[in-house]
């Protein structure tokens, strides 16, 4: 089990089967939300807290879990101040697991994706410029600031690439898939301001490292 933290309230936590089988949960278990994976979810939160300091007592928080080709499992766990939930009176824990395949975007020239922070965007590239096989995914990758987001624009995408599937994967873990990325591509162009163009993945990883 590996634990990464992704910003001030996002960790990534790496599963493999190995961890299941150590856990006593089989896969069908994990994926269906069973009480013992509730127990592992707590045992997770316990032990991020103890290895990277993500403590997440008092806070409202989202656990997201997608399944790997792989077999592995990562967990995205996101943590929320009480005090901006009207709804939420006095400090408890509420939590919201959410456990699935991603699917991939449709086929298209170009691919776009939305960060809510500029340091996101640096954290997605120094994670994959560090795994092998993922330079050839697209030709040109550009960096667009547009109505306080950032978004990074990919263009002729190699469909032959076997990292295509887990590039996919990977980024949502960071951004947000924009639909109709040909339509919006247009939008960006004209009303969006470039920040870094062609190789935005590789400078961000360059010259913004942590």
């Amino acid at each position: 089990m590996k634990f990464e933290k992704l910003n001030e309230n996002k960790i990534r936590i790496i599963l493999n089967t190995q961890d299941l089988v150590d856990k006593n949960i089989d896969f069908n278990s994990f994926m269906s939300n069973s009480i013992e994976t509730q127990g592992l979810f707590l045992d997770m939160l316990e032990e991020a807290e103890e290895k990277v300091g993500f403590v997440t007592r008092d806070y409202k928080i989202k656990i997201e879990a997608l399944a790997m080709d792989s077999g592995d499992f990562v967990i995205i766990v996101t943590r929320f101040n009480n005090c901006d939930d009207s709804k939420i009176s006095a400090p408890t824990r509420a939590k919201k697991v959410t456990a699935k395949r991603k699917s991939n975007p449709p086929n298209s020239d170009c691919l776009i994706y939305s960060f809510n922070s500029f340091d996101d965007v640096c954290n997605f590239s120094n994670y994959i410029t560090q795994i092998s096989g993922f330079n050839n995914i697209a030709k040109s990758v550009t960096l667009y600031d547009y109505n306080s987001k950032y978004y990074l624009s990919f263009t002729k995408i190699n469909t032959d690439s076997p990292n295509l599937k887990n590039f996919y994967a990977l980024i949502t873990e960071f951004g947000t898939y924009i639909n109709s990325p040909d339509l919006f591509f247009h939008k960006l162009t004209e009303h969006g301001k470039i920040i870094i163009k062609n190789n935005a993945i590789k400078t961000c990883s360059n010259y913004f490292s942590h």
